[in-house]
């Protein structure tokens, strides 16, 4: 009988476990579409909240951080966009969200070239709210993380696409080259024809991006 009830014990948990699994899923393929189609600072801080929700629900996953942060920061690129003067006071919050939300997906999953990216991009935004007075500090933090992105997974698209960007955007008395920019480009390309995400709600963003900066190289 003990036996009896161990087992129909276990079925039921393993059934709980399986509904709960594909009750992250589904939410989670839902919102990791719109990643790659959200493109006003209001839609991204919404999508970064709503896969904090998700995070917080689950706690041991580290995706959900993972696409908050991202989403978080993309935001913040958004509002760049946009322009304005002292871009620090706003710009500054939302790199201070992005970390606090990546360091808790690093605490699930260490070591993570992913990660690393988000890394990069935030301290690439605290360097743009102000690239005078900041470049010295957040300069080399965000080379150094892109560079360990890079030693963690060189077949990850999105290490080339963020290299293609600095390149884009830095004038080339400094380093910039357009030409550079679009072989990165080109690159990144080919490792997306390549690249195969573990499941369908990994990290798989960038194509797009990198096809327009290409559209903007003559």
């Amino acid at each position: 009988m003990k036996k009896i009830f161990l087992i129909a014990s276990l079925a039921l948990m393993s059934a709980s476990l399986m509904a709960q699994s594909e009750k992250y899923q589904k939410a989670m393929q839902e919102k990791v579409a719109a990643v790659d189609t959200t493109f006003t600072p209001d839609g991204l801080k919404a999508l970064s909240n709503t896969f904090e929700r998700i995070a917080d629900a689950e706690k041991n996953q580290w995706l959900p951080y993972y696409y908050a942060a991202l989403t978080q920061i993309n935001s913040g690129y958004m509002m760049m966009v946009k322009g304005g003067n002292d871009l620090a006071p706003v710009l500054d919050p939302v790199a201070d969200k992005a970390e606090g939300l990546i360091s808790k997906a690093e605490a699930l999953s260490s070591n993570n070239s992913e990660i690393y990216l988000v890394k990069k991009m935030i301290a690439t935004l605290r360097m743009s709210a102000d690239p005078m007075n900041r470049y010295m500090q957040y300069g080399p933090q965000a080379q150094q993380a892109l560079e360990t992105a890079k030693k963690l997974n060189p077949e990850n698209p999105r290490v080339y696409l963020l290299e293609g960007q600095d390149k884009f955007y830095t004038p080339e008395q400094y380093g910039g080259s357009k030409t550079e920019a679009k072989k990165l480009f080109e690159e990144a390309l080919k490792k997306y024809d390549s690249f195969k995400p573990a499941t369908s709600i990994d990290p798989n963003w960038g194509r797009g991006t990198t096809n327009y900066f290409l559209g903007q190289i003559k």
